[in-house]
């Protein structure tokens, strides 16, 4: 297709000329059946991140959530085990939980008054006198999605019966990576109780993945903030985020991707939370439980970045969880991380360092980022050069020791390994 050809009006389409080696086009972002599809080939098919355990730790405990665009509830049941359902009363298909989150000692229908347990089993219908013999309580339970997988806390679950195994869609580098975040804490968890907060932008699903892990854009789109840094402290971040820069970013398999911040850190000579006294306490209760070595090792990935296709994001300080609304509307969900077993002041700082870039009033991350995504979606309408270039870096790429391939951190590496991914469900 010739660049300054617009874009074709007719409904068919194919992937092989919308996606190239270097860059994708930008029907991508704006066609709604493209948009329709996706719904059904990736959010309702392969495995999405659904939360973390930490946020029900009581039986009990449950949150509201969406897979693609069907209901689901995640919830701690009475055996303690964490449990997907489908928010759908088996009756006649009302939303049996409509709140976001809460604790309750089971789910009762509003319409009919049938009540289910914890884990989904059918407990009680009201007169139930007038149905006959062949009505089986046991087979009208809250249908569970059919696969639920947890990596160090993190749960996965997936629509498809027939999708591949979580440590499959994984690959042994996603898993070394939520490792590490979860070795953050002393005891080997996280403390998810802090709360979350959503987020929305007049803007395509994928515009959000595209910078989840881009360190070109940090010192224009974070110019102010960066500036303001440089100002209270006399430490100017911009150097980290430029092309000479240490760091490197890294494709993980399936489409999977993160930063090595590591040598961006040793070259900053930051320290985490100077002047806290409390850190010489944190690190020593580190070292007791993983050794020296590890926790030097973790403590240097503390800027890390990870994405795990399609909709979970990593960034330090929180988590995140991405769900589509419409082809040019998108939702994401912010979870701050604390650590068990790490003093009160370290994580009141994390939580502080959270609010300050990434909070609904942050002077960084979204204030920035959103307003970024939101011009992307109005230029994308701009149809006579219709394509979003990828190919920074491409030249450079190179096999690491562990199989992953490797860019500097302003190289696009993580986007070509998304859109390649992406592509390979779409097309299966």
């Amino acid at each position: 297709m010739n660049q300054l050809s617009r874009i074709p009006d007719a409904p068919a389409f194919s992937l092989d000329d919308l996606i190239r080696h270097d860059r994708v086009h930008t029907k991508l972002y704006i066609d709604p059946d493209i948009f329709e599809r996706e719904i059904e080939r990736i959010f309702e098919s392969t495995w999405l991140f659904i939360g973390h355990a930490g946020e029900t730790p009581e039986k009990g405990d449950f949150r509201r959530r969406t897979m693609g665009r069907q209901p689901v509830i995640f919830v701690r049941d009475q055996n303690g085990k964490v449990q997907v359902l489908m928010n759908r009363c088996t009756h006649r298909a009302n939303a049996v939980c409509t709140l976001d989150r809460g604790n309750a000692p089971g789910f009762t229908c509003s319409y009919h008054g049938w009540r289910f347990r914890l884990d989904g089993e059918l407990a009680a219908v009201p007169y139930a006198d007038r149905y006959g013999e062949e009505f089986d309580k046991s087979k009208l339970g809250l249908t569970p999605v059919p696969h639920v997988a947890e990596h160090r806390g993190f749960v996965f679950a997936s629509l498809n019966p027939d999708v591949v195994p979580l440590d499959e869609h994984f690959g042994p580098l996603v898993r070394q990576e939520l490792d590490d975040i979860a070795d953050l804490s002393p005891e080997g968890h996280l403390d998810i109780t802090a709360g979350y907060h959503h987020l929305r932008f007049a803007g395509n699903w994928k515009l959000q993945v595209e910078n989840v892990i881009d360190g070109y854009h940090a010192n224009f789109a974070h110019r102010a903030y960066f500036e303001n840094v440089k100002r209270r402290t006399g430490t100017d971040p911009s150097p980290l985020g430029s092309s000479s820069a240490p760091a490197t970013v890294h494709s993980i398999g399936r489409g999977h991707g993160t930063w090595d911040s590591r040598p961006l850190i040793a070259a900053s000579g930051r320290q985490e939370q100077p002047g806290n006294p409390e850190w010489a306490d944190y690190v020593a209760a580190m070292v007791k439980a993983h050794g020296k070595e590890r926790t030097e090792y973790l403590l240097s990935k503390q800027g890390s970045h990870l994405f795990i296709f399609p909709n979970f994001s990593y960034t330090g300080v929180h988590f995140r969880q991405f769900r589509p609304l419409a082809v040019d509307y998108t939702e994401f969900t912010l979870f701050p991380i604390m650590l068990k077993g790490a003093p009160d002041s370290v994580n009141e700082r994390r939580l502080r360092g959270h609010e300050a870039f990434y909070g609904p009033c942050a002077l960084g991350g979204q204030s920035d980022d959103l307003e970024v995504f939101e011009r992307n979606q109005i230029g994308l309408n701009a149809e006579l050069y219709p394509w979003s270039l990828l190919s920074r870096g491409i030249h450079l790429e190179k096999r690491q020791a562990d199989g992953s391939i490797a860019n500097q951190i302003t190289d696009e590496l993580s986007n070509r390994a998304f859109w390649a991914r992406y592509k390979q469900e779409m097309t299966a």
